[in-house]
C-alpha cells in the first residue's frame, strides 16, 4: 500500500512539473501576442514619453529583447526563485502573490467548507426523499444554480443584502480607514461572508447531485435491505450505512472542485472589489503586467493541480479498483 501511494505521489509530482513548464511556455507567448502595449500600460494611459524615454523603459524591463531571449531570461530567473518585479506595484511578484493569496485562500477556504456542508447535506436530504416533494424542489434549485453565472449571483446578493437591506458591506476585505494590523478576525469574517456565499452557491450543486445518486444507490443495496431485515430503523441505517458510504466520495469530489472554485473566485472578487488573486490577475492582464500575470498564472495552475492531486490520491485510497487500474 505504501509503495503504491508513493508511486502515486511521484507520478503527480512529475505531472505537475510538466504542467507548469507547458503552462509557462503557452502563457508567455500568448502574452507576447497581446495587443496591449506594456510600455504604455507602465507609464499610464494618456501619458506621452519621448522615444529616448521609451527606449530606456524597454531596456530596463528587457522588452527590447527578442521573445525567445525574454522567455529564457524569465525562465532562468524563475528557477532561482525570482518571479520578477511587478510593473504595476513596483514590488517583487512573489510578495504580491503571497499577500493576495492570503485574502483569496480565506475567501475560497470559507466558501469551500460552506459549499461542502451545504452540498452534502442537501444531497443526503434529496437521496432520502427520492422523487418526493423535497427532492424535486432541491434538485430543481441545484440544476438552476449549476447553470447560473457566478457574477450574476454575486450581483443579486450584493443588491439585496448590501444595498437594500444593508446587512453586509458593499465590498473590500477590511473596513475602510482601519490599518491592516488593527483589523480583527470578526471584521474579516464579516466582509467575506457575502462573497463566500455567492461563490459557494455555484459550487455546491455538483456535490449535492452526486451525493444524491450515491445515497439512492446505498439505500437500494443488499446490505441495507439486510439491515432492515435485522430491525434497524431509518436513523440507524442513515448513520451506519448511508453516511459511512457517501461521505468520503463527497469529500473527494469536493477536492476536485478547486478549479471551479478558483475560476469563480475571479468573478466574485471583481464584483465585491475583494483584493485577492482573482482580481489581481484581471488587473495584471488589462495593464499588461507580464511578470505578475505569469507569476499568478503559474501559482493558480499549481493551486488547482494540488487540489486535483489530493482528489486522485483520495480516490485511490477509497476505491481499490481505481488504484489497481491506474497505478499498477
Amino acid at each position: 500500500m505504501n509503495k503504491k501511494i508513493f508511486r502515486i505521489v511521484i507520478r503527480n509530482f512529475i505531472r505537475i512539473i510538466t504542467l507548469l513548464v507547458a503552462i509557462g511556455i503557452v502563457a508567455f507567448f500568448l502574452i507576447q501576442r497581446s495587443p496591449i502595449d506594456p510600455v504604455q500600460a507602465y507609464i499610464g494611459a494618456g501619458t506621452a514619453v519621448s522615444p529616448e524615454q521609451r527606449e530606456n523603459i524597454e531596456t530596463y524591463w528587457g522588452l527590447n529583447q527578442p521573445p525567445i531571449e525574454q522567455f529564457f531570461s524569465w525562465g532562468s530567473a524563475l528557477l532561482k526563485g525570482d518571479f520578477g518585479i511587478s510593473l504595476i506595484y513596483r514590488r517583487p511578484v512573489i510578495d504580491i502573490i503571497t499577500e493576495k493569496f492570503v485574502n483569496s485562500i480565506f475567501l475560497m477556504g470559507f466558501s469551500w467548507i460552506l459549499s461542502g456542508i451545504i452540498g452534502y447535506g442537501l444531497g443526503l436530504l434529496m437521496g432520502i426523499y427520492r422523487e418526493k416533494f423535497p427532492d424535486k424542489i432541491l434538485k430543481s434549485i441545484c440544476i438552476i444554480l449549476i447553470s447560473t453565472p457566478t457574477f450574476w449571483i454575486a450581483l443579486i446578493l450584493l443588491l439585496i443584502f448590501s444595498i437594500y437591506l444593508q446587512w453586509f458591506p458593499i465590498g473590500l476585505s477590511v473596513p475602510i480607514g482601519i490599518m491592516t494590523e488593527e483589523v480583527t478576525f470578526i471584521q474579516r469574517l464579516y466582509h467575506v461572508i457575502l462573497p463566500a456565499l455567492a461563490l459557494s452557491l455555484t459550487c455546491f450543486s455538483t456535490v449535492a447531485l452526486h451525493t444524491r445518486d450515491k445515497v439512492i444507490s446505498v439505500l437500494q443495496s443488499d446490505y441495507v435491505l439486510f439491515a432492515k431485515a435485522r430491525g434497524e430503523n431509518t436513523r440507524q441505517i442513515i448513520k451506519n450505512h448511508v453516511i459511512r458510504n457517501t461521505l468520503i466520495p463527497a469529500i473527494t469530489l469536493q477536492f476536485a472542485s478547486f478549479s471551479e472554485l478558483f475560476g469563480g473566485s475571479m468573478l466574485v472578487e471583481q464584483v465585491f472589489s475583494y483584493p485577492g488573486l482573482g482580481r489581481t490577475i484581471v488587473e495584471a492582464g488589462l495593464r499588461s503586467d507580464i511578470p505578475l500575470l505569469l507569476g499568478v498564472t503559474l501559482f493558480s495552475a499549481l493551486f488547482v493541480f494540488i487540489g486535483n492531486g489530493i482528489a486522485n490520491i483520495l480516490y485511490a485510497l477509497v476505491d481499490p479498483k481505481i488504484r489497481e487500474m491506474n497505478y499498477e
